[in-house]
């Protein structure tokens, strides 16, 4: 009789485990499309709209990258190693989603960085923060990544344990760059009502749209790195809990991935939401697309 239950236990679990299989690549199917064609079209957008390159706008296109990564490699690999359960797939599976992943956390932590640098230094930002200066941030970030996913081959318990700690690393320098930024802000808006008071001069005035414009461009990354710490939350505890013990779990690592690779199927939406200038790139670029289509027929 004990047998008899042992084996309906396991059968129990088998069939629960089938279904969150099922579950879980039916919900990674349409966010990797989504993925795919939200990253693909504002990348496209920025390509064909020179008129709003800039140094900030290198390190979204490196996100945007990295998100398009996650549905062209990571979901299909994910889905693959979920569905066949081959060892090899899951080890290239767990090592892109590590090296992916890693560079949207970076970048996003490059960008709150950038804006409170922007916000600090005023007018001697374009001098300081360039293009080249940029691009070779953005080319560290993914060359220190690649390099680091590399261990999850060897050791994957201790991979999980540094991808936690980066993971806070990164979490806390962003913390401070928005808290600092909303000081500066407060502080600044504190003085206006002084400055309504006197006849402002030139700088003062260029100095108030300055810190305006700052104020909304912080707005709109603090609003990624909002959803990113929504969608990278459950993954970080997991991989802290894998990485200090050697307890492994099944179902709750499926959910903390998709979560996690949900996040790159948010980002464009952001994007278009948030960057007024890109949103109306992006309408340009479909526009023209669809033009192109019909021409053609």
């Amino acid at each position: 009789m004990n047998q008899t239950d042992k084996d309906e236990n396991n059968v129990s679990s088998d069939a629960s485990i089938g279904s969150i299989i099922i579950i879980n690549c039916a919900l990674n199917a349409p966010l990797m499309l989504i993925s795919i064609c939200g990253n693909g079209l504002v990348l496209a957008a920025v390509i064909r709209t020179p008129s709003i390159h800039s140094p900030s706008m290198n390190f979204l296109c490196s996100l945007a990258v990295s998100d398009l990564l996650v549905g062209l490699l990571v979901q299909p690999l994910y889905i693959a190693n979920t569905l066949t359960d081959i060892h090899v797939l899951k080890l290239l599976a767990g090592m892109m989603a590590f090296f992916v992943c890693g560079v949207s956390l970076d970048t996003v932590t490059a960008i709150s960085v950038d804006r409170l640098i922007a916000l600090v230094l005023h007018l001697r930002y374009p001098s300081v923060v360039t293009k080249s200066r940029v691009r070779c941030t953005v080319l560290t970030i993914w060359l220190i990544r690649g390099l680091s996913s590399g261990f999850y081959l060897w050791k994957r318990r201790e991979c999980h344990l540094m991808a936690a700690v980066t993971t806070v690393i990164c979490l806390i320098i962003s913390t401070f760059s928005y808290i600092k930024i909303y000081l500066i802000v407060h502080h600044h808006q504190s003085q206006i009502h002084v400055q309504q008071q006197i006849i402002q001069s030139s700088s003062n005035v260029g100095h108030t749209m300055h810190v305006a414009r700052v104020k909304k461009t912080a707005m709109n990354t603090f609003v990624f790195y909002i959803f990113l710490l929504i969608c990278y939350f459950p993954m970080y505890i997991l991989s802290t809990l894998h990485g200090i013990s050697f307890v492994d779990w099944v179902t709750e690592w499926d959910f903390a991935h998709t979560a996690v690779f949900m996040n790159s199927s948010i980002n464009p939406i952001l994007y278009c939401w948030r960057l007024r200038e890109l949103r109306t790139a992006v309408v340009k670029t479909l526009r023209q697309t669809f033009s192109a289509q019909t021409d053609q027929h």
